[in-house]
């Protein structure tokens, strides 16, 4: 085949992490098929959707078999009582927008690779560790990357203390994926006052924000004094509405930003929007009564969390998160690097989890509280034997 490829493409790793989890846990299971595997890796949720939300499902599914209100093509950018409805959850947290501010999405991973269509060969930072999927849309992208460390020292929220004074475009993520550490307001106030002077663009993603519970940390940026000059925000309703199955997250591009109207054509061009069962299931999922169900499936991962958080206290390991997030960053004992901790995990205990290195956090390793409390509370007791041995 003579025909050229993106080149960029050769410079991805060959493999997605997860993917390599997922083929280290099939070559194991194939030798010990009747270990009792427990999965704390990838971010998946594992209730089932509140009833509201189905109920919602339901009743548009039935109206996609009536000729009188049967629905072709939905809107590239939203239906309007989908965009009404984010609108609507913003105002909790005392924001306002505008409903041209508002883009709904089949969720948040698709729209932080896909917002690259519209911006040109930046200089791109990145907060480390990270969701891998920044990186590789960049390198993808043919974009250069630099990296600014969150370690241990800065409790994995690194700051633009020392950055030069050009523009670029900057990647935050707060609850972050996967440290679980969060940025206070006074820190995220940083960013968008640095945001704004330089002329820099943050890409903030807010995936996680249903589990903040702390008042002195941001759900969204737009709280910010100052944000709808120089950030745009991706969300999800995967976490939060326990939507990784159905698909539906919203971007928001504020209509005073140039690239909003850049984004509009994009996705006239490139994306058929969600469906219309989707939607209307979003819409009663960001209601406060949908809002309330979900609420109470987040807190059962909170339950999790908060027990794992409380396993590593009483082992004396250093972790982040366990609390404004579903994720555990501990620091892996005695010096192990990150795919050796999951070989120990997986032989040893049969507990799964995603080592650092995938995130670019060489040392530690991620677990999660998406699984059942009796599980959490079986991998907690397989940890703390094999651990205080």
């Amino acid at each position: 085949m003579k025909i050229k490829l993106n080149e960029n493409f050769k410079n991805v790793s060959e493999s997605y992490l997860f993917s390599t989890i997922n083929k280290k846990v099939a070559e194991y299971k194939e030798q010990n098929p009747n270990a009792p595997i427990i999965k704390m890796g990838i971010g998946d949720v594992t209730l089932p959707l509140p009833k509201i939300v189905i109920d919602a499902m339901l009743k548009a599914t039935r109206e996609m078999g009536e000729i009188d209100t049967f629905r072709g093509y939905p809107p590239e950018w939203g239906y309007t009582f989908t965009k009404e409805a984010v609108q609507k959850y913003y105002k909790n947290y005392n924001v306002s927008l505008t409903l041209d501010d508002i883009f709904i999405s089949d969720g948040a991973k698709t729209d932080v690779s896909n917002i690259l269509d519209i911006l040109g060969h930046n200089e791109v930072y990145i907060t480390s560790p990270v969701y891998p999927v920044y990186i590789d849309s960049n390198t993808m992208n043919g974009n250069s990357i630099h990296i600014i460390e969150g370690n241990k020292g800065n409790r994995f929220l690194p700051l633009p203390v020392g950055l030069d004074n050009s523009a670029k475009v900057i990647y935050l993520c707060s609850p972050n994926n996967p440290t679980g550490a969060s940025y206070t307001y006074d820190e995220l106030k940083m960013w968008v006052d640095y945001a704004k002077s330089t002329g820099s663009l943050i890409i903030f993603d807010s995936a996680y924000e249903a589990f903040i519970e702390d008042k002195n940390i941001p759900h969204s940026i737009f709280e910010l004094e100052g944000a709808r000059e120089c950030a745009l925000e991706i969300g999800s309703l995967s976490k939060s509405c326990g939507f990784t199955g159905v698909r539906c997250g919203y971007t928001i591009i504020p209509a005073n930003l140039e690239i909003n109207k850049i984004w509009k054509r994009r996705e006239a061009t490139k994306f058929n929007g969600v469906s219309y069962v989707t939607q209307r299931a979003a819409e009663q999922a960001l209601s406060p009564e949908g809002v309330k169900a979900c609420q109470e499936n987040i807190a059962y991962y909170k339950r999790n969390a908060k027990a794992l958080a409380e396993c590593f206290d009483e082992l004396g390991i250093f972790y982040t998160g366990g609390h404004n997030s579903p994720y555990i960053w501990l620091e892996c004992p005695n010096g192990m690097k990150s795919w050796d901790f999951f070989d120990f995990l997986l032989t040893k205990a049969n507990v799964i989890g995603t080592p650092g290195v995938g995130f670019g956090g060489e040392g530690y390793f991620r677990l999660t509280s998406f699984n059942t409390y009796e599980n959490t509370l079986e991998a907690i007791e397989r940890i703390k034997k094999v651990l205080k041995k």
